[in-house]
């Protein structure tokens, strides 16, 4: 079996001082990255500073006898998310890898949840992983390589009180694709990663999840540690990666991936304008999933949907 190593490369790692960030960081940094750990330090609700937690992490990374130096600052904002890329620089004169995994939780629904609440939660997945990501792209660009790990989760199909986590966890796919296009020849693979682990912002507090904790022995339980999603990210950070703009789920020892995908569908014949029965006679051919296309740019997707009409003619 080959040997996955990070010997030379640069990681930046946000959200790591706990939980999933932190499992990144200690494997990247076990196989030879240099990381820099950036944390705020703050609660699930992302209020608060603490540079603890990543300065816990870069000396386990250290005395371990890797190497990296820790950042607590805040990602959500444009100068947060250069200075965590720019300590990388200004240590090591490169960055190679960006995991964006920072990351906050603020439970709500409709109609109750207010506009203040969704901002907050897409400051820090989308906005940070945007800053982040921006900071960095510039050197990855100048290098002619990067790995770029973005943080969604299958929140984003929804739970009771999760609106704004799932919103801001989806536009993750949107990010992953649009920054594969931007690429374009160089070698900068941008992917998704939908982590499965218990960490202090996993469950839902309106099915009980607080009661659940108090009832069990602390720490994850057995195989839903953070640990067991690390080697999904460092394949998807590495330099064999061989993909860009995928979805990857990890955890409990099962690694898989998920896509989003377009059914063939109903196609109207001849040049009648179709009608709302149209539709309705024809809505289990326009769901059928066999011969689904799974698309990789919006260019992609709109040959390919349109080809019945400037590519090969097709028939129904």
């Amino acid at each position: 079996m080959t040997t996955f190593d990070f010997d030379g490369r640069v990681a930046v790692v946000t959200g790591a001082g706990r939980g999933i960030g932190r499992a990144y960081a200690l494997l990247l940094g076990q196989r030879g990255a240099r990381v820099v750990v950036n944390d705020l330090g703050g609660s699930t609700k992302g209020t608060g500073h603490d540079p603890a937690p990543a300065q816990q992490v870069a000396d386990e990374i250290n005395e371990a006898g890797g190497t990296a130096i820790a950042n607590s600052s805040d990602v959500s904002t444009v100068a947060g998310g250069k200075q965590a890329v720019d300590a990388a620089v200004n240590e090591w004169g490169r960055v190679d890898i960006v995991v964006n995994n920072a990351g906050n939780v603020i439970y709500g629904a409709l109609p109750e949840v207010d506009v203040s609440i969704f901002d907050a939660v897409l400051a820090v997945h989308v906005r940070g992983t945007f800053n982040v990501t921006r900071a960095a792209w510039p050197h990855l660009l100048a290098q002619n390589y990067g790995r770029v790990v973005l943080t969604g989760s299958t929140g984003m199909f929804g739970m009771p009180d999760n609106l704004s986590y799932a919103t801001a966890k989806s536009a993750m796919i949107g990010m992953a694709q649009a920054m594969t296009v931007n690429a374009g020849e160089a070698d900068i693979k941008v992917n998704v990663i939908a982590p499965n682990a218990w960490t202090r912002m996993a469950g839902d507090p309106s099915e009980g999840m607080d009661q659940l904790r108090g009832q069990r022995p602390p720490g994850p339980p057995p195989h839903m540690e953070p640990e067991l999603v690390a080697p999904m990210v460092a394949y998807l950070a590495h330099v064999s990666c061989p993909v860009s703009a995928g979805i990857y789920t990890a955890g409990g020892g099962r690694f898989a991936r998920l896509y989003v995908a377009a059914t063939d569908g109903y196609l109207h014949p001849g040049d009648g304008t179709p009608a709302i029965e149209d539709v309705a006679a024809h809505w289990a051919a326009i769901n059928d999933e066999a011969g689904y296309y799974v698309p990789t740019s919006t260019l992609g997707w709109s040959a390919h949907y349109m080809s019945h009409l400037y590519g090969k003619e097709r028939s129904r």
